[in-house]
């Protein structure tokens, strides 16, 4: 017998299937636990999870009335992780540059709901996704807190500003008929008073924060890598109006003048920064300004220029270049006490694969446990957002993740995720998808 179409509605309604996601209290027993804020590797402990938040940490194993039981073994468990810089409407392909012509904005759309679970099952819970195409992540972070398809937790920041023929112009490339002249709306400014309309066509369009880009790149189809593309008032210009609107402003730089200006100009993080030098670094420190390494990005365009055709020639040429220099600087700009928020600009390699970057990080010298607070407590702090994510504590959101072994000792176990659980909803368990 067919429903009608009221009668499914009120299936769906019904107290019975609301009663199936009534918030329960939940109690985590973890055989070590990572305590980020403190910096300390905990032996067993329990964590109590009222709903969607964390209600308290107890050591040893504790049995709670009424509580569902969560029995993990030999895990280490972490905060659920924080990648500062993904792109998940988008994923590298020697296709990429013929795609813009064939996909329309719903094919990237269907797209990013599949690159989401993969950053979500690699145990980022939190991502900071800075460019898109058509605030198509936007979209995704709408479906994902309205329960319809599983991911992480988004800020998006909509389409990346910046100039014309820049690294944020779209039509990079394209033939003359075709290229036009994008405007602030489309996040192409070539004033300050073009920045102002930017950063409110953002506001308008559901943005949670702004990124510019004040340098050249590598992916686009133009020549320069590092030139600078915008002046230091258009930056001023973004940064005051991203701040009246409570935005932050992340911004693309790999040359060392674009740096500079950028940090001069207020922004609040540097993505990239492959040709930072000493000046830049001076600056920095002094500004208190964010740096976002995105080391895996860089070696993995360098791996991938290698192959012929798999990029064009000017855009391999540009991959060459910056993929043997930007794990070396981020190692630099560590020694030299800048702060370090965890990024790997996923997209530029394949979703899913973020947790390489704490390999190279590491590798850069950095310590296991610093590279995990990047991951965590730094990228929070970025954020802005510490009372909610970052550490595994009394008021924060239930995102608890698991991994094999002690991380601390070998970090690449944190490759090997086994269980992932953002806001009390497990969607990894022993090693697998929980629903």
């Amino acid at each position: 017998m067919r429903m009608t179409f009221l009668a499914v509605v009120a299936a769906i309604a019904s107290p019975i299937a609301l009663a199936a996601e009534t918030p329960q209290t939940v109690a985590l027993h973890c055989p070590r636990l990572l305590d980020v804020d403190a910096g300390k590797l905990l032996g067993e402990t329990t964590v109590v999870i009222d709903g969607t938040r964390i209600k308290e940490v107890r050591g040893g194993r504790i049995d709670v009335a009424g509580a569902k039981a969560i029995e993990l073994h030999d895990v280490t468990c972490l905060p659920g992780l924080i990648d500062s810089h993904v792109h998940l409407t988008d994923e590298t392909s020697p296709t990429r540059y013929t795609d813009d012509f064939h996909w329309n904005p719903a094919d990237y759309a269907i797209r990013s709901v599949v690159y989401a679970r993969r950053t979500l099952d690699a145990g980022f819970t939190t991502v900071r996704n800075v460019g898109d195409n058509d605030y198509d992540s936007v979209a995704l972070r709408n479906a994902i807190n309205a329960g319809i398809v599983p991911g992480p937790r988004i800020f998006s920041a909509g389409t990346a500003i910046g100039s014309t023929g820049g690294h944020a112009d779209p039509t990079d490339g394209y033939r003359h008929d075709l290229a036009g002249d994008p405007d602030a709306r489309q996040g192409i400014i070539n004033s300050p008073e073009d920045a102002w309309k930017a950063v409110r066509q953002h506001y308008k369009n559901g943005a949670d924060l702004i990124k510019i880009m004040p340098s050249g790149g590598v992916l686009d189809e133009s020549s320069s890598v590092d030139n600078a593309q915008m002046t230091v008032p258009e930056i001023q210009a973004v940064v005051a109006a991203a701040h009246d609107y409570g935005f932050t402003v992340a911004a693309h730089a790999h040359g060392a003048e674009a740096i500079r200006r950028a940090v001069i100009g207020g922004v609040d993080s540097i993505e990239h920064g492959t040709f930072m030098d000493d000046t830049d670094i001076k600056l920095m420190k002094e500004h208190g300004t964010w740096y976002v390494p995105t080391i895996i990005a860089g070696k993995y365009v360098g791996e991938m220029a290698q192959k012929p055709g798999y990029y064009p020639p000017q855009v391999a040429a540009k991959a060459r270049l910056v993929g043997p220099i930007i794990q070396a600087t981020a190692g630099k700009a560590y020694k030299a006490g800048v702060k370090i928020a965890f990024g790997t600009d996923a997209a530029v390699y394949p979703h899913g694969l973020n947790a390489k970057e704490f390999q190279y990080m590491v590798e850069a010298g950095m310590p296991p446990l610093f590279v995990i607070q990047a991951a965590t407590t730094h990228a929070a702090q970025l954020l802005k957002h510490t009372a909610d994510i970052g550490s595994i504590s009394a008021g924060r959101y239930a995102d608890v993740i698991a991994a094999p072994g002690n991380p601390l000792e070998d970090i690449t176990l944190l490759q090997k995720v086994e269980f992932v659980m953002k806001e009390g909803k497990v969607y990894k368990e022993h090693g697998a998808a929980a629903d």
